[in-house]
């Protein structure tokens, strides 16, 4: 090897083995992200193979098909490198059977769908971009409803993922995990035995002037409505007799507010025990142009109906907000609009969705609480 002739051998073995080792590491990168590769597991073949073979992107008039590693791994080699290693815990999902029953496989459906959803959105929807440009884009060849989006999310840096979620594959249960939030809420109730100073109200909830009705049941003489805020101030059994402190408008004393000119909306009570209700002081609001009273209530409702944790309760309305609103397109955020402006829009809305008629409400109450004109939530 001290010889040039011998230098020049061990130069040429050493090119052909680097040629050879990376072309079979090429090799076994472009294999292991083939078709046939992504589909050689049942996981995989027997549920979103099956999915996918139904949409444009398995079948289309221009005969473009896009593959699994189209959308799922990089084209650049870095990128695709850290994709590869991440993708190897696949692996050991494979050798657990983590997803390896169509039951499974439901179960982790939302746990999947958004962990790829929210690396799609931290790449730009890179491999989206792939095939899919808005420089690119016709925009009077669309369809004007999707156009005029487009144009949008082309204006405001919108990313594909945003409004395309159920685009290759079927979406997952979006409500279940924010159902699964409110669950653990009803769960863990109040706190310290059952009472605390400030609470707030999980659903509409029966309310009564009085224990002894508050204890025979019924429809109640009014209700507090969700994510109102309250002061527990006593128990009794079952039940908790709570101050509300918000504003009535003069006139419609009836409906309690959680500011003076903003339908966020605290209870609705009876004439009766509209009555009850001290108050503090009046205002004459001139945007609206009414008087209003600064009152409290006391209240009796169930206990079970109450959290003292904030925080989870708001991770709940934003979860919901997300599943809910942000399935189909990127949702404005709740500091975008004014309170009174988001009653409009959820009413607009709601039959979008597959939310019951209380969950409908507490999505109102927690978007008119973080609204662009209740600065820090009620």
């Amino acid at each position: 090897m001290k010889k040039p002739v011998g230098l020049g051998v061990g130069a040429l073995i050493g090119v052909v083995v680097g040629v050879v080792g990376w072309g079979g590491f090429n090799t076994a990168m472009e294999a292991t992200s083939s078709l046939e590769f992504c589909t050689s597991c049942h996981e995989m073949r027997d549920n979103v193979f099956q999915e996918y073979k139904k949409t444009i992107h398995y079948s289309n008039p221009a005969g473009v098909r896009a593959v699994c590693s189209d959308c799922h791994v990089p084209k650049d080699w870095s990128h695709k490198i850290i994709r590869k290693v991440q993708a190897s815990k696949e692996v050991w999902g494979k050798i657990t059977g983590v997803i390896d029953t169509p039951e499974k496989f439901e179960s982790k459906r939302l746990e999947l769908a958004k962990h790829e959803w929210a690396r799609m959105k931290a790449s730009d929807s890179r491999e989206c971009r792939n095939c899919h440009s808005f420089e690119a884009m016709d925009f009077t060849h669309q369809r004007p409803k999707a156009s005029k989006q487009m144009q949008k999310a082309f204006k405001e840096g919108g990313t594909c993922i945003d409004c395309h979620k159920g685009i290759a594959h079927k979406l997952p249960d979006m409500s279940g995990g924010f159902r699964s939030k409110m669950k653990d809420l009803k769960a863990e109730g109040l706190k310290n035995g059952g009472k605390a100073e400030k609470s707030w109200a999980l659903t509409t909830s029966p309310a009564w002037g009085d224990l002894d009705k508050a204890a025979a049941g019924g429809s109640g003489e009014g209700r507090i409505l969700p994510a109102a805020p309250v002061t527990v101030l006593k128990l009794s059994g079952d039940l908790a007799q709570v101050r509300i402190d918000g504003w009535q408008q003069a006139g419609a004393e009836r409906l309690i507010v959680a500011l003076p000119g903003k339908r966020i909306m605290l209870a609705a009570v009876s004439a009766a025990l509209a009555e009850t209700a001290q108050v503090k002081s009046t205002r004459h609001d001139d945007e609206t142009d009414l008087d209003w009273k600064e009152a409290s209530i006391v209240l009796w409702m169930p206990k079970a109906n109450l959290t003292a944790d904030q925080k989870a309760l708001w991770a709940y309305g934003e979860e919901m907000f997300d599943a809910s609103c942000g399935a189909c397109h990127s949702p404005a955020p709740p500091g975008h609009f004014p309170a009174n402006q988001w009653v409009g829009i959820v009413n607009d809305m709601k039959a979008n969705t597959s939310l019951e008629e209380d969950e409908v409400r507490f999505l109102q109450a927690y978007l008119q609480n973080h609204a662009q004109d209740v600065v820090g939530g009620h």
